[in-house]
């Protein structure tokens, strides 16, 4: 990495992540431990010192830990929230040097080549790294080495005091190679029980027992194969700000400053081949109160022209004060939008859906737009799905056997027997006259759903026009004789 330069590692590893997080959460006092459900039982899956000091261990059933420690108390392990914990970490940790990774479920790796002297050497690094983290309660062991197998070995199987000078590698175990639990088993039947036993034997017969991955292993660890330290990516940050020399209060001023800031963060967007969903726009005043103007969209979007009009209405409620000192753009929410075709004959576009979906939206909510979306069921009130409209994407048309009615209703009975359309009949206080009935078609009810509203069984609906103008869908159920009315046609 630098020329003329030692490679130098620092693995930290943190024994009881899970366990410190939860405490840092909600505070203990006494015996505390995480537990995980693995086959029907609960085990214990991280502890505090105080509970591994009544005697408790990892993997312990929960029964049996009870048993030991009466006093214990467990909550239920969260690896998603300590890999979130753990990538906060990692974050901290680039305060030391640009080069950090996680490594495993419980560790950071660090290359600290060319950066120790800027802490007055490795020593003092090192020990402010434990000071900080001792500080805010996260038990931490470090390992510094020539390379990554090597510091993460002293860190796992070294002294736990910064204090204690460091083992020679050579002298820690076979199991700080980082092997298989049944490759070390394998090693100490032969006798060969550190890594100095280990190098020192010919490498061809453990090749052919043990497989390439062991000296593989320890050419790592004693820097003869390099091992590179590979920094997680940030993931992309979709803001834009500017600071005005001078205060602004009116609108077309704040607009002016709006439509600067979306050019670079659309295009940002564009770059990464994504579209905003949610825009939040601060404003700060110069008595340093803030501002906020939230605007949701029905779509995706990127086009600076499109965005612009729609933060009118939240902005017409902006209280300047003595006046805006800074504006600061921010994509709170982004969702994939595929880059558009060029050179191609344009097509119908949602674009301007959306837009009346968006400027709707900010009067009366975007949950409260919906829309009809087809559903897999021959049953009439089935057939249909009732979704928000900018969370939902529109779907394929209806598709049904026979011609369904505009409005549809629930049904209403009407005086009429026999299973043809009656020639005369009363619905809704109006007297009514056939004059066509197209049927019948037959439904029968799903058998696999407890519906109160099919009680009687088959229905036989019919289309029927009546000499008053109105056009509709009546049924009859054969099983329990009664006409109905469920709905009406355009």
């Amino acid at each position: 990495m630098f020329a003329g330069t030692h490679r130098r590692i620092v693995s930290i590893w943190f024994p009881r992540l899970a366990s410190d997080r939860a405490l840092r959460a909600c505070p203990v006092d006494g015996p505390f431990a995480l537990a995980q459900r693995l086959g029907g039982a609960e085990t214990l899956f991280c502890l505090n010192a105080e509970a591994e000091a009544a005697g408790l261990h990892r993997g312990m059933r929960m029964a049996d830990a009870r048993s030991f420690c009466p006093g214990l108390v467990s909550r239920l392990a969260r690896p998603d929230l300590d890999m979130r914990f753990l990538a906060g970490l990692r974050r901290w940790a680039e305060r030391y040097c640009p080069w950090v990774g996680i490594e495993g479920q419980d560790g950071l790796v660090l290359d600290i080549t060319g950066a120790a002297h800027l802490w007055g050497g490795e020593e003092t690094m090192c020990a402010d790294i434990l000071v900080r983290l001792t500080r805010a309660g996260i038990t931490a062991q470090l390992g510094r080495g020539a390379s990554l197998g090597a510091a993460w070995a002293l860190a796992h199987f070294g002294p736990p005091s910064p204090e204690t000078p460091e083992p020679d590698l050579l002298a820690l175990p076979v199991a700080a190679l980082r092997l298989k639990p049944n490759i070390v088993t394998g090693l100490q039947r032969l006798g060969l029980r550190c890594i100095g036993d280990l190098a020192a034997s010919p490498r061809a017969p453990l090749a052919r027992r043990f497989g390439p991955d062991l000296l593989t292993r320890l050419d790592q660890a004693l820097g003869n194969s390099p091992e590179p330290v590979t920094p997680a990516s940030e993931p992309p940050q979709f803001v834009t700000r500017m600071t005005l020399p001078e205060p602004i209060g009116l609108e077309g001023d704040v607009m002016a400053g709006l439509s600067r800031l979306l050019v670079p963060l659309c295009a940002r967007l564009a770059a990464h081949q994504a579209g905003a969903r949610q825009l939040v726009l601060t404003l700060r005043r110069v008595d340093q109160a803030n501002q906020q103007v939230e605007l949701r969209l029905a779509a995706p979007m990127r086009d600076p022209a499109r965005i612009l009009p729609l933060f009118t209405h939240g902005l017409a409620k902006v209280d300047a004060g003595f006046g805006i000192d800074q504006l600061r753009l921010e994509a709170t929410q982004v969702e994939p939008l595929s880059p558009v075709q060029l050179g191609t004959p344009p097509v119908a576009s949602p674009d301007r859906l959306a837009d009346l979906l968006t400027r709707l939206g900010r009067r009366i909510g975007l949950e409260n737009i919906h829309r009809f979306l087809p559903a897999k069921s021959h049953i009439p009130e089935r057939s249909f799905l009732i979704a928000p409209a900018a969370f939902s994407p529109a779907q394929g048309g209806f598709h049904a056997p026979r011609p369904r009615p505009l409005r549809l209703f629930p049904p209403e009975p009407i005086t009429a027997t026999g299973p043809t359309p009656p020639a005369r009949f009363r619905w809704r206080a109006m007297p009514l006259t056939t004059a066509r009935a197209t049927g019948p078609e037959r439904i029968t009810p799903e058998w696999w759903f407890e519906d109160e509203n099919w009680r009687h069984g088959l229905r036989d609906y019919w289309r029927v026009e009546t000499a008053e103008g109105r056009r509709l869908w009546l049924f009859f159920t054969p099983q329990n004789p009664g006409w109905f009315v469920q709905g009406e046609f355009a």
